[in-house]
């Protein structure tokens, strides 16, 4: 009796091991920033592309602002389920572009997204080159 017990709580435990592990991120979905701003991702293809659409809650000009959509990329060979990826956004209301590269994490349970950003406006002379990014 204590071998079948001791049996049965090792095979729960194995069973049990496979809903403890680890949450791995998915970029698909409806993403807010501590700024307000909001990404919306539709899907992930299997080559790691993706699209959707972005809009900003920040702004340096006066135009009205409008989504403006993204192209980006998931590197698929990450195993661990906390993947980087980069995308583009062609803003839709401003001569600009800005591109973000990060890594998807699992923070207490919870996707979180950790990006770094590079925003380029048109400049009209070589001149001014620096000054646009």
């Amino acid at each position: 009796m204590v071998q079948a017990t001791l049996f049965l709580l090792i095979l729960s435990l194995a069973l049990g091991a496979h809903s403890l592990s680890p949450k791995r991120c998915k970029l698909t979905g409806h993403w807010v920033n501590d700024l307000g701003s909001t990404m919306k991702v539709s899907a992930v293809g299997e080559d790691g592309g993706f699209s959707g659409t972005y809009l900003t809650a920040v702004t340096a000009t006066t135009n009205e602002i409008k989504e403006s959509p993204l192209q980006g990329s998931l590197q698929r060979k990450n195993q661990k389920g906390q993947p980087t990826f980069g995308f583009t956004v062609n803003w839709s209301f401003s001569e600009s572009t800005s591109v973000f590269t990060g890594q998807c994490f699992v923070e207490d349970g919870k996707e979180v997204l950790r990006t770094m950003w590079l925003f380029r406006r048109h400049e009209n002379r070589t001149e001014d080159n620096w000054a646009g990014t």
